[in-house]
């Protein structure tokens, strides 16, 4: 430990990447990386988009990917908000919408960095059991009043959460964010987004990493009430102005013009 550190940064346990390895031949699953490359129509976006005017800062609001965004799924773009990859996101989230008083409660078997978040945040925290066959049921349990975080399917054990099991978690869960994180959902499985509409508490988070291959642009973004999306804002505007450079917005926004590739690589 440095002694320039502060009593904070020493306490810190950090999330650890998976490992990164340097042979070309192999395919890496830790990360689950896509095994597809981005589509034909990222890679001309981001060929001219590397022009002089990389010179110029990119688009505070990332306005292009934000109405990419909500033509794909039918949303205002005030109901988006992106971020440099939906770790990001998370954080913002964990930090703006998750730091309370009561604890904020996700399964004990996910995604290894949200006890990080909430090292970093001062956030109290609440891993709850899975059932015996990698169920969840908080539907009918009691609610948390501190926010409700779940990845819907669940990583590592691959569950998938139906939309009436989500729809019933909501219902007992008014008055506390519930966060359901779609990094997956491409895969198999209806999003959850169609309920933001019905439902101000609810916050739908997802990425560019997997399904559509651009994990190497950092690409995250989150669907929710225009009062959460405000305070996402507020915390991001307070931190980085600028989360998403030039090529990020302009091959994010081409990624979801390419509908074709993206079912193919999907299916396939």
């Amino acid at each position: 430990m440095s002694k320039y550190w502060s009593r904070f940064v020493q306490d810190l346990v950090p999330y650890v990447p998976g490992e990164q390895p340097r042979l070309q031949d192999q395919i890496k699953l830790n990360t689950n990386e896509n095994p597809y490359g981005p589509s034909p129509r990222v890679l001309a976006a981001i060929r001219q988009a590397a022009s002089d005017d990389l010179r110029l800062y990119p688009e505070p609001g990332a306005d292009t990917l934000k109405a990419a965004i909500g033509t794909y799924y039918g949303v205002p773009v005030d109901q988006i908000f992106v971020g440099n990859g939906s770790d990001e996101v998370l954080a913002h989230v964990f930090n703006g919408l998750l730091r309370h008083a009561a604890p904020v409660l996700f399964p004990d078997i996910t995604y290894s960095f949200h006890p990080v978040y909430c090292q970093l945040y001062g956030i109290d925290f609440r891993a709850v059991p899975l059932r015996d066959e990698f169920g969840i049921g908080w539907e009918d349990g009691p609610g948390g009043k501190g926010g409700l975080w779940l990845a819907k399917p669940n990583a590592p054990t691959g569950c998938l959460f139906s939309l009436a099991a989500i729809e019933r978690l909501l219902e007992r869960n008014r008055e506390a964010v519930v966060v359901i994180d779609e990094a997956y959902i491409d895969f198999g499985g209806a999003s959850a987004i169609p309920l933001v509409a019905r439902h101000p508490q609810l916050l739908v988070v997802q990425t560019l990493s997997k399904s559509r291959a651009l994990a190497g642009l950092r690409i995250g973004f989150a669907i929710g009430d225009r009062d959460l999306i405000a305070g996402l804002e507020r915390v991001k505007d307070s931190f980085n102005s600028y989360p998403l450079g030039r090529l990020a917005i302009l091959g994010g926004a081409a990624a979801f013009a390419d509908e074709a590739y993206f079912q193919r690589t999907c299916a396939d």
